[in-house]
């Protein structure tokens, strides 16, 4: 899944370096291609496809939450000997 993000880093990283040592390049020339052409596509590309893990993962944080709070507090409730006969089931 990582292999075309870290391939285009290193494009990136080999346009910068064209750039720093070209007759005419400069140090901030490169850094600016390597953070325009580098940094702020992957970035972009790798926040969108983890949207939807990060869904994902909202999702069963709520449904754990919601299974936590729907148990019974033990102290709410008072205690009874009495047996609870079964629903829609013959002897």
């Amino acid at each position: 899944m990582y292999i075309i993000p870290i391939a285009w880093l290193y494009v990136a990283v080999m346009m910068s370096v064209a750039e720093a040592t070209a007759p005419n390049g400069t140090i901030l020339g490169a850094i600016v291609t390597f953070v325009l052409y580098g940094l702020l596509p992957i970035s972009l590309i790798l926040y969108f496809m983890g949207a939807p893990g990060r869904k994902r993962a909202i999702r069963a944080r709520e449904a754990a939450e919601l299974a936590t709070s729907r148990q019974p507090d033990a102290g709410s409730l008072a205690a009874t000997n009495a047996a609870v006969p079964p629903v829609n089931k013959e002897p």
